[in-house]
């Protein structure tokens, strides 16, 4: 008997333990436990995580026993709780430049409960550009983490269009397209945003059929981990975009396809055609057969086109529509507000409810109501929309951010009654480019919890607190300097996105921006971001060598150290380039080859700066590129792909006429040393050697030969100093074609070079 007691005893500790690890196991199955593993091994048993029924969107934070308790109503809010107490209670800040953190055994309690809440119920991320301007290459790892990052910033919504080529190419098989016109119409990786937008055919491409398996694997895997979350993906919808020669290849009428900066654009399938509701199923039906079914869907017709009145706006909105509620009755169209878009025809003729708009650059340039150049006085009249922040543009690198215009605006909305107002239900992320500029987002995703509007400055004091895990003067002194300044950029400043780096542009006599479309306008000294340049490199240093922050806190001071001092580092080249050409202009020959000198040097100390982190490297980009390939070929293609995007962005027209060279500039180490010094040296050298000649005899401006028509004026102005002519996409093109290799791996040591930048730029020329 004893025995058989002892053996029951055994057997029902045996199917104790093996119950305590089924409900073990059952409770790290919750998204929100595999996340916070994912974040620090073993994090998910440090807090009590409880999912909370409730008709208002709300994340709570407690304490029961050793353990902090989040709460809220959906998985996506905890995360929000999670990351509001890992910021404000444990010094931890996770964002894109570090996702993994040390959680100390024992974690900081919560005295008292603290409960938020919100009616901005919809949170919404992601520009179609940024699927190329950051993304095109991501694998599922990377895709894992700003899934991550989505849920610990409250997004609910995301654009999803991972894989919209897949779609799109089983669609036109079906309608009689060979795989030959099928590579010719749909675009290369790091151009797919503006193909989907209907901007342009096949650059880039054609796309190999292992683009299209890997894609439409990796897009199941991401709209799984975005529903196991709560989240409701936004897949894209079919608002007419067709080839430019369906007329003639489908018999469709379509409306003229025209140029975009010099590219074939795709024909739109007006929407009133006879044909469209067969074309639109043959979509949705494609698409629904790959990702299934979404809740809402993106569509942009007429995408930054010109009014055509041959078009009735208003009956092609109501076929739009139509078409989607085939698919799910219950769904809900996503449009960017975004220059004539929405057309006021088109959106009075659809019901309330079935329409979300997107005020696509609300910190800036809001058509929700508020002050704006793009004001619209009734706003977005009896539809839903979003209050976004832009940020942006073509991911280009730099310090930037409208930290004042954003809170005006946003508690603008918050405070006023009109019905257009009311009818904001959420924020959205709606970057050009990601992985920049962390503060503004966290300020943004902070936003729809914190119902009265704050003071930016105490906001930046716990900003410092929760990045580095301590709080330190200098470092402090030099947020809030930056907050004045380079992040508060001014109403009626419309610049796209930062200033844009003068080592970044083609080389000319009056540079001021890179590229052609950043309506850059001056509103910060250049000596406040060296001061605050300074200023950090003293506080960072002293935290460096006294602290035991966890890795997050350690890289995030590192990151911002190389941030803020590139900054400091290109505003002040942004002098010396004035230097340069006033010793040109004056003729002061040595002063000259002195002073342009000077600016080279400071173009090789950016490029060794930034070498010291990944994620200002061009090898970050590069590879990633080469891991997406199978073969030799593709290999090829993708980092054709990837260098002409940051570069010329196109061909010849493109780039020396059509106005989109250098839109995607980046101040990356590789890039800075091997094609921006470059394009500078040659100028340099150009220059010189002019003035050189103009020392010596000049045949040609004797009144005989070729010249002897010429009248005096224009013999006068031969003699002064000429821009230099120089063929500089021959320059640029070759590079885009060399497949030499650039790595990832940081080299050099942060603090060093920082101080060695800081030196240089203060000690007397």
């Amino acid at each position: 008997m004893a025995r058989r007691r002892a053996i029951v005893s055994g057997t029902m500790r045996s199917l104790l333990s093996t119950l305590v690890c089924v409900v073990c196991m059952g409770m790290q199955a919750t998204p929100i436990d595999q996340l916070l593993e994912r974040i620090d091994k073993g994090a998910s048993s440090k807090f009590r995580i409880e999912l909370k029924k409730s008709d208002r969107d709300f994340f709570e934070l407690d304490q029961r026993g050793s353990r902090p308790v989040v709460r809220g109503n959906s998985w996506v809010n905890i995360g929000v709780g999670i990351n509001w107490y890992l910021k404000y209670y444990a010094g931890i800040q996770l964002t894109w430049n570090q996702m993994t953190a040390t959680l100390p055994d024992v974690l900081p309690p919560v005295t008292k409960r603290e409960r938020h809440e919100t009616d901005l119920t919809l949170r919404y991320d992601f520009n179609y550009c940024t699927f190329s301007y950051s993304m095109p290459f991501w694998d599922w790892q990377r895709w894992q983490q700003e899934i991550d990052w989505m849920a610990l910033h409250g997004v609910n919504m995301p654009l999803a269009v991972v894989g919209e080529e897949c779609v799109w190419r089983n669609m036109l098989l079906r309608l009689g397209y060979s795989e030959q016109e099928i590579g010719r119409f749909i675009a290369g990786p790091a151009f797919l945003a503006w193909w989907a937008m209907n901007n342009l055919e096949g650059w880039g491409g054609p796309l190999p059929q292992s683009w299209y398996q890997r894609q439409e694997q990796l897009q199941k895997q991401i709209l799984q981990r975005m529903k196991e979350l709560g989240m409701h993906p936004v897949l894209p919808g079919y608002c007419g975009m067709v080839p430019h020669d369906a007329r003639e290849r489908l018999g469709l009428n379509v409306s003229d396809a025209g140029l975009w900066n010099g590219f074939q654009r795709p024909a739109n399938l007006v929407p009133t055609d006879s044909r469209f509701e067969e074309i639109a199923a043959l979509y949705y039906e494609e698409l629904t057969k790959l990702f299934g079914k979404a809740d809402y869907y993106s569509m942009d017709p007429f995408h930054e086109s010109s009014d055509d009145a041959t078009i009735d706006y208003a009956e092609s909105g109501r076929q739009l529509m139509a078409a989607m509620k085939r698919v799910n009755p219950k769904a809900i169209w996503v449009v960017q507000g975004w220059t004539e878009n929405p057309r006021p025809a088109m959106a009075d003729a659809l019901e309330q409810g079935h329409l979300l708009v997107l005020d696509l650059f609300s910190e800036c340039r809001p058509m929700f109501g508020a002050p704006s150049i793009w004001n619209r006085p009734e706003g977005y009249g009896k539809h839903q929309w979003l209050f976004c922040l832009l940020e942006n543009f073509g991911a280009n690198v730099g310090l930037h951010g409208r930290m004042d215009q954003l809170l005006d605006n946003f508690y603008f909305m918050r405070g006023e009654s009109t019905a257009s107002l009311k009818n904001c239900k959420g924020i959205g992320f709606t970057m050009e480019g990601s992985e920049n500029n962390p503060v503004m987002f966290e300020l943004m995703s902070e936003l729809p919890w914190r119902p009265e509007k704050f003071a930016k400055e105490e906001w930046l004091r716990s900003y410092v607190r929760a990045r580095y895990g301590a709080d330190d003067r200098s470092i402090g002194e030099a947020w809030q300097l930056l907050g004045r300044t380079i992040y508060n950029c001014p109403m009626g400043n419309n610049q796209q996105g930062p200033h844009e780096s003068i080592f970044c542009g083609r080389p000319s006599l009056n540079n001021f921006q890179a590229s052609s479309w950043s309506k850059m306008k001056n509103y910060y000294d250049p000596a406040s971001t060296l001061r605050a340049a300074q200023l950090f490199l003293y506080g960072a240093q002293r935290l460096h060598t006294s602290s035991t922050a966890d890795r997050s806190a350690a890289s995030n001071l590192k990151y911002d150290l190389v941030d803020i001092t590139r900054q400091a580092l290109a505003d002040q080249a942004r002098l010396q380039y004035q230097h340069v050409i006033a010793d040109y202009k004056s003729f002061a020959i040595d002063d000259f080859v002195h002073s342009s000198s000077r600016f080279l040097q400071m173009l090789l100390l950016q490029d060794e700066l930034l070498a010291t982190r990944t994620e200002f490297r061009l090898g970050h980009w590069i590879e990633p590129a080469l891991r997406c390939a199978t073969n030799d070929s593709e290999r090829r293609l993708y980092e054709w792909n990837a260098r002409v995007q940051i570069t010329t962005w196109g061909n010849r027209y493109c780039a020396d006429t059509g106005g989109l060279r250098d839109y995607a500039h980046k101040e990356w180490q590789g890039l800075l040393r091997d094609f921006y010094y470059v394009r500078w040296k040659a100028y340099f050298d150009a220059l010189l050697a002019q003035m050189k000649k103009l020392t010596g005899p000049q045949p040609e401006l004797l009144s005989g030969g070729p010249n002897a028509n010429k009248t005096s004026s224009e013999l006068f102005a031969m003699a002064l100093p000429q821009e230099v002519k120089i063929d500089w996409y021959a320059m640029e093109e070759p590079w885009t074609l060399q497949q030499n290799s650039y790595a990832a791996q940081p080299e050099g040591d942060a603090f060093e070079v920082a101080a060695k930048v800081l030196r240089f730029l203060t000690e007397k020329q």
